[in-house]
């Protein structure tokens, strides 16, 4: 069974929005390596859109710390440096437990079902026949539904951002990571514990998440 993106993922609804959701993708993914400049002309060009909505883009991904402007220098992406790591980790094992919690306890039964249906996709997919990208994306999906879920706006996109920044670093060391398998495997265990209505144990698993992240990353550099 599959599920259509906009059932866990808010759409683009203006051309910023579009502009932001491609540069956060090619920034995440190195598509737009760390330093690299940004040519606001070019990617204008590439969507198809005006240059005024990717510098609104920009902007927004400045305050996200993944692109810096230089005045008469242009935009870059930023540097990734891995002592942020602990930094990010810092929030988001305080915040990913509580939006695993809120969603566990206080999304709706549709909701729910979706996230078991989304855990159901993961389980049988073939993690050792996927691209790179592609395992970035569904473990971009993963955690973006469950912030969706938790149904505080504001905390969705905190943990949105710094989700971003995580996956930024796991794509760095990804090539380096010899077993995924369990990684997904944290996936499956999670939004079922959700879609079962599970909170504690939800939010224990998204704290074990986020640690293993960390210690992953850590045993390789």
């Amino acid at each position: 069974m599959t599920i259509a993106p906009d059932d866990l993922e808010r759409p683009p609804t203006s051309l910023a929005d579009r502009a932001y959701a491609a540069l956060t993708d090619r920034l995440i993914m190195l598509e737009i390596p760390p330093m690299a400049p940004i040519d606001d002309v070019a990617v204008a060009e590439s969507l198809g859109i005006g240059r005024t909505p990717v510098r609104e883009a920009l902007k927004r991904l400045e305050v996200d710390r993944l692109v810096i402007s230089y005045p008469r220098r242009g935009t870059f992406a930023t540097g990734v440096d891995i002592t942020d790591l602990a930094y990010i980790s810092e929030i988001r094992v305080q915040l990913e437990p509580l939006a695993a919690r809120r969603a566990a306890e206080g999304s709706g039964a549709a909701m729910r079902g979706k996230l078991a249906e989304l855990a159901e996709t993961i389980r049988t997919n073939d993690v050792r026949t996927m691209a790179r990208d592609e395992l970035m994306h569904w473990d971009m999906r993963v955690h973006r539904a469950i912030y969706r879920a938790a149904g505080n706006p504001h905390l969705e996109d905190t943990l949105v951002r710094y989700n971003n920044l995580a996956t930024r670093i796991f794509c760095l060391f990804l090539d380096r990571l010899t077993h995924f398998d369990p990684h997904i495997g944290e996936h499956v265990a999670l939004l079922e514990a959700i879609a079962a209505g599970e909170g504690e144990k939800a939010a224990r698993l998204a704290r074990d998440h986020v640690t293993g992240f960390e210690k992953a990353i850590r045993a390789i550099i």
